[in-house]
């Protein structure tokens, strides 16, 4: 049925028929309340035209009963689309607990991926179906949006914060990841594809990775000497330690405290530690990291690592092993390499880097 409607995008997501659904019915009612309205406004031209110059209309008093109808109607209606347009907000804005986790970094002009298991793919998403997937997205540089028209489902990737996004493939195939915000000249050349496969051979393709997304944090960890204050047990003294931090109350010294601490909560510890210094820590010790120090790439890592000291280690995952022992002090290792991998991934998906090539 879909498929006659053009500029119409299969359903290949949970959400898919809610979202039509509403849509379809904000365009019914649009097209009720336009055909009402036009036929109704020619039919009192018709009715009540004028027939004479001298022809004076008779006075006509208020009638309370159709003040009433057209206030109640419209408000029942608009009551409707708030009720509907809620239910779907909240069914993709509200996260699931067991969904499986991956880390998106959008920047100029690219999707980069990496899966929890080590897999790491540019413009190109390879999920399995009928299983929740959580997206934990960030950019390197300007406001991108992550939209995928088949599943429905769309968010800004706003500088200085972390977004999430979930959803649920309910059936195989390949289909149009796009950057729905414009962000720079290459802006058109930002797309990619999502890869839904079957539970198996999704778990083929996915024994392919080498290095998870924590064990990458746990050399970024060593490499930036964050083990010299932040000890499996607090054994460093100079700050709080680390193992079950993720999704514990946290309290400040000043300001409100966090009920559950998440990945929002970790980037800003690091990027901005001044800003919620955590009771009984009062001195100001920890330095803010910077983007030159300190990747939104590595620093997702950085932040799987911390998940995985409050998470049972998974098979295979090196970095869910209590926090290493002091390896010095804090060295620039972090941050080198990271501009020759950005660079050869750049040119990977910035079509006007390949036609220089060409």
């Amino acid at each position: 049925m879909l498929a006659l409607i053009p500029f119409m995008p299969e359903r290949a997501s949970t959400f898919a028929d809610s979202v039509d659904g509403l849509y379809f019915y904000l365009i019914g009612l649009t097209a009720f309340f336009t055909l009402l309205i036009s036929f109704t406004i020619i039919f009192f031209v018709i009715k009540y035209r004028r027939r004479s110059a001298s022809e004076v209309p008779r006075p006509i008093a208020g009638s309370l009963k159709l003040e009433t109808l057209w206030s109640v109607i419209p408000f029942l209606i608009a009551m409707s689309i708030f009720v509907w347009g809620t239910s779907v907000y909240f069914a993709q804005y509200r996260m699931p607990k067991d969904a499986l986790e991956i880390y998106v970094v959008g920047k100029q002009w690219m999707w980069k991926v990496q899966h929890t298991t080590g897999q790491r793919e540019i413009n190109e998403l390879h999920i399995p179906v009928g299983r929740k997937i959580k997206l934990i997205m960030a950019t390197e540089d300007v406001i991108h949006d992550f939209f995928v028209p088949a599943f429905r489902t769309k968010a800004d990737v706003v500088p200085g914060r972390y977004t999430t996004l979930w959803f649920e493939a309910t059936k195989p195939g390949r289909y149009r990841l796009f950057c729905a915000e414009y962000c720079g000249t290459n802006h058109s050349g930002m797309v990619g594809w999502v890869i839904v496969m079957e539970p198996t051979e999704f778990d083929a393709w996915l024994a392919g990775g080498t290095e998870s997304a924590s064990a990458a944090g746990q050399k970024v960890f060593q490499q930036m000497g964050c083990v010299s204050c932040h000890g499996a047990n607090g054994e460093g003294g100079k700050g709080p330690p680390l193992t079950n931090v993720y999704g514990r109350r946290v309290e400040f010294e000043s300001g409100p405290p966090v009920e559950a601490a998440d990945e929002e909560y970790l980037r800003n510890s690091i990027r901005n530690p001044q800003s919620q210094i955590v009771k009984t820590y009062k001195q100001p010790l920890m330095p803010a990291y910077y983007p030159n120090q300190l990747s939104e790439e590595q620093l997702l890592q950085l932040i799987a690592y911390i998940k995985s000291l409050s998470t049972p280690k998974a098979p295979g995952d090196a970095g869910a092993t209590s926090v290493p022992q002091p390896q010095g002090q804090q060295t620039s290792g972090a941050s080198q390499g990271t501009t020759g991998e950005n660079t050869k991934d750049a040119a990977q998906s910035n079509p006007v880097i390949k036609e220089q090539r060409k």
